[in-house]
């Protein structure tokens, strides 16, 4: 099972539309704090629409206890970044991969990619455009591991490809 990671998120909506799309497609949604927002604010409410009954979600009260949670469950590791030196869709995602994401104004710091299994980037052809929004970045690395994961032996089986 893959699960997403959101470190130190800061802008409400992004969180509530990752929420969102983890309550649809059954994932796991960890948030590591300090969160920029509370929890019960209304505009992550809002995006997450009435969905959060059905969001697995865990808190972290900080990065070493994420850590120290993540090893003691078994995955690796693999930090989005627009440092990452593997492009996303050329990682051979596995069962009980982390997919971790940094916040908004920031990413992940050196110090947590160091940490990180492997550092993967999504690809822009515009240079002028440093990154990609949060929640269209998770989803785009959540969809790719479940492609491979769940529908690419499915289509295998069936002779589809």
């Amino acid at each position: 099972m893959i699960r997403v990671v959101l470190v130190n998120p800061e802008i409400p909506p992004n969180t509530g539309a990752i929420a969102r799309t983890c309550a649809a497609t059954d994932t796991e949604l960890h948030l590591v704090e300090p969160l920029g927002f509370e929890i019960s604010d209304r505009y992550l409410k809002r995006a997450g629409l009435d969905y959060w009954p059905y969001v697995k979600l865990t808190r972290h009260p900080n990065w070493a206890s994420f850590v120290t949670s993540a090893a003691a469950a078994g995955g690796r590791l693999l930090g989005f970044s627009t440092r990452g030196n593997l492009d996303y869709w050329d990682c051979q995602f596995q069962p009980g991969d982390w997919l971790l994401f940094g916040r908004e104004t920031a990413g992940l710091s050196p110090q947590m990619l160091a940490q990180c299994d492997g550092c993967l980037r999504i690809p822009m052809t515009q240079p002028q455009v440093r990154s990609l929004n949060l929640s269209v970045s998770a989803a785009l690395g959540l969809f790719e591991a479940r492609r491979q994961l769940i529908h690419r032996p499915a289509l295998q089986a069936r002779g589809n490809f």
